[in-house]
């Protein structure tokens, strides 16, 4: 079990599950699963979607490619914006959604 303290002032608790391949409505990716607590008493699975046209998309402008560890690092890292951004914690049921720009600003942010 691992901490983060976001700035909506909740503190989490959260465990990383596992990804799996996703592909709904045209759009395929990465799903990320993270179990999640606010107050460690109610626990619940919030799924970080990273879809491939944006990690395609970077790559090509970037001529690299993400490995798997990156990737996860895109994954956890939105995860805490979601819980900075989110003023409470019944909204972290909803699945997050990893755009482009949001790829790259946190590749940028690991000095990748």
């Amino acid at each position: 079990m691992k901490t983060y303290s976001a700035e909506s002032g909740y503190v989490y608790q959260y465990f990383y599950e596992g990804y799996r391949p996703y592909a709904t409505g045209g759009e395929s990716g990465a799903e990320h699963v993270f179990h999640i607590s606010a107050d460690r008493k109610d626990w619940h699975d919030t799924s970080v979607f990273i879809a491939d046209a944006a990690i395609r998309e970077w790559e090509q402008a970037h001529a690299r490619t993400l490995n798997s560890t990156e990737r996860y690092a895109i994954a956890k890292l939105s995860l805490f914006h979601a819980f900075d951004d989110r003023p409470e914690p019944r909204l972290m049921k909803e699945d997050v959604r990893v755009r482009l720009a949001d790829v790259a600003d946190i590749v940028e942010t690991l000095g990748l």
